[in-house]
């Protein structure tokens, strides 16, 4: 239906169009007929009729302008909409490494500013850049009925005028590409002051970062001056040679109207037609400022959306079964390397872990604690092993019904603008309040998420900043824990909760039904947050190096062993440890 109405669109802007086009041509015929036989034979009645003529022509012609622009403006914008939508839905697809290489900032630019690019220059497609070759040719051959003779000055001066423009071109077009990189640039760094303001603060760097925003800032207006100084000798110029042009037609013409080979009404149509030459190459001139930035917008877009997607459903998806299956998973010798890393970020990974228990995950920073958990729910595909939940290949199950099974808090704790409602039911549509109420006692969330203010429509603003770190970790937690689920994942979701909270949320845990009955896997750095867990797998250096539970770590693995004595000192270190969880 979509592409229906963009055609209809199109053929409608381009109907409209020809329209506007022939009355605009059709003028200067009138009004040379007007002189030549209305004044110039002293004919009333023939100038009253060719004056009604013109009217009606006129009026046809702004309505086809109007209609023109209309369909024009419908097929720009409906192009931007389906191109933002499209977009979008890519980048929601995307892995962790084409969100990195590209960047927020450059992505966010190519779905605002690039895609702008492209609406403005779909209008002038079906505004100026068909108007004016359709206006230069259709003067050009009335000018030519007009006067064969006087046309000659056209075909002289015209190729002149069409190598001066293709020149400043060639100079212009890679100042507009690199506009577009140093957009990228000025949004990257306001962003970066955006979301940390108040570490800039803290480190009074204001003045530091406000040099960087202006150095990025005046780097882009020099090369937006230069590209625009050069752009604008284009009308000047062609200004200048059509002002020669037309003192040429008036010195030559008036000698052929001396010697009776030219009509005085010729004359003042060619004038005419002159004029809309002028303009057509002053259209055509303004097209070539749009079209270079909108070609580089038109190639980060096309670069985003060909974009090949690295997690592929099968193509016969395996049904998930009967929904009492109980709950499982297990890795079989799984590894895992990022495209532009040498090694490996996982080695030789294996457990399983059924319904009912908890699978801990600890060790040191960069040994590879969050790509495992990604691996889960399939956002990162390993390059060799295996990965089942409830004994299926994750491979073989299509997102849709992947995720269904897991619900997961990711290592950064995300809100979105709105009520703690709205956040919640992220976790599950149909949620009661009720529902939401108990989620929320779980993750104790509730001694701040009162009736006093607001309970649950309580205002949430854009990424939770109305709320400390460990209250936006609770809110995560309880929209995770909301939702059905076969497999909860919390990567590193308690480091911002004190250690009585911590102990609270996870005794609660483990007395939920819904969390009972699943499997738990939690990511964290503190032994007191691990100790309870049935399994523990301790990562160093990219490979699983101990597995067991707390006890058997703390007695026989010396990475275990190393991450105890830091946190709660050797003497008592395992009995303090499972005092405190």
């Amino acid at each position: 239906m979509k592409s229906r109405v963009s055609y209809l669109a199109v053929f409608g802007a381009v109907v409209f169009l020809l329209l506007q086009v022939s009355s605009d041509l059709y003028l200067p015929t009138v009004t040379s007929n007007v002189i030549d036989k209305g004044i110039a034979q002293n004919n009333i009645g023939y100038i009253w009729s060719e004056g009604f003529k013109m009217l009606f022509v006129s009026f046809c012609g702004v309505l086809a302008a109007g209609g023109n622009i209309f369909f024009a403006a419908t097929q720009s914008m409906k192009m931007g909409q389906r191109s933002r939508d499209d977009m979008f839905q890519k980048i929601t697809r995307f892995s962790q490494e084409d969100m990195d290489h590209f960047g927020a900032a450059s992505l966010d630019t190519r779905t605002t500013n690039d895609v702008v690019q492209i609406q403005n220059v779909m209008v002038q497609i079906l505004r100026m850049m068909l108007m004016a070759p359709l206006m230069l040719l259709g003067a050009s051959v009335m000018s030519y009925v007009k006067s064969p003779d006087l046309t000659t000055i056209f075909i002289i001066c015209l190729p002149l005028v069409a190598l001066i423009v293709g020149g400043l071109m060639y100079y212009v077009v890679p100042l507009f590409k690199t506009m577009q990189k140093k957009t990228d640039r000025i949004n990257l760094i306001f962003g970066e002051a955006l979301g940390g303001v108040r570490t800039i603060r803290s480190f009074n760097r204001d003045d530091y970062e406000n040099q960087r925003f202006d150095a990025a800032n005046k780097d882009f207006a020099k090369t937006g001056i230069k590209a625009f100084t050069i752009v604008s000798f284009i009308i000047p110029i062609i200004t200048i040679i059509f002002s020669f042009i037309n003192v040429a037609i008036v010195w030559f013409g008036a000698d052929m109207i001396s010697n009776r080979t030219l009509a005085v009404g010729n004359l003042v149509a060619f004038m005419t037609y002159s004029g809309q030459i002028l303009f057509s190459f002053m259209m055509l001139s303004m097209i070539f400022v749009f079209l270079p930035r909108a070609s580089a917008s038109a190639a980060r877009i096309i670069e985003v959306l060909e974009v090949k997607d690295t997690i592929i459903g099968p193509d016969k998806p395996q049904p998930l079964g009967h929904h009492e299956v109980e709950p499982s998973l297990e890795f079989d010798n799984v590894y895992f390397r990022y495209s532009s890393a040498e090694q490996q970020t996982l080695q030789n990974v294996s457990f399983k872990v059924r319904g009912g228990q908890t699978l801990a995950i600890i060790g040191g920073t960069g040994s590879g604690k969050s790509t495992l958990i990604n691996l889960i729910p399939r956002l990162i595909e390993p390059e060799k092993g295996m990965v089942k939940v409830n004994g299926l290949e994750i491979d073989k199950l299509t997102q849709h019904d992947l995720h269904s099974l897991i619900s997961i808090n990711q290592q950064k704790a995300v809100l979105f603008s709105g009520t703690v409602r709205e956040n919640m039911l992220y976790g599950k549509q149909d949620a009661t309040d009720d529902d939401i109420w108990h989620a929320l006692e779980v993750a104790q969330a509730t001694e701040f998420i009162t009736q006093d203010n607001g309970g649950l429509d309580a205002h949430v603003d854009q990424n939770g900043d109305n709320f400390s770190g460990g209250q936006k970790q609770r809110l995560a937690i309880a929209r995770t824990i909301l939702k059905p689920a076969d497999i909860y994942i919390f990567d590193d979701s308690f480091s911002a909760l004190d250690f009585e909270t911590d102990a609270k949320l996870r005794m609660a845990l483990r007395t939920d039904k819904q969390i009972q009955r699943a499997i738990t896997v939690i990511v964290a750095q503190r032994i007191s947050t691990v100790a309870d867990a049935d399994l523990i797998l301790v990562l160093d250096n990219c490979q699983v190096v101990g597995e067991g539970s707390h006890k058997q770590l703390a007695a026989s693995n010396s990475v275990y062993q190393d991450i105890l004595r830091s946190q709660i000192g050797e003497q008592g270190g395992i009995n303090n440890a499972n005092t405190t969880s």
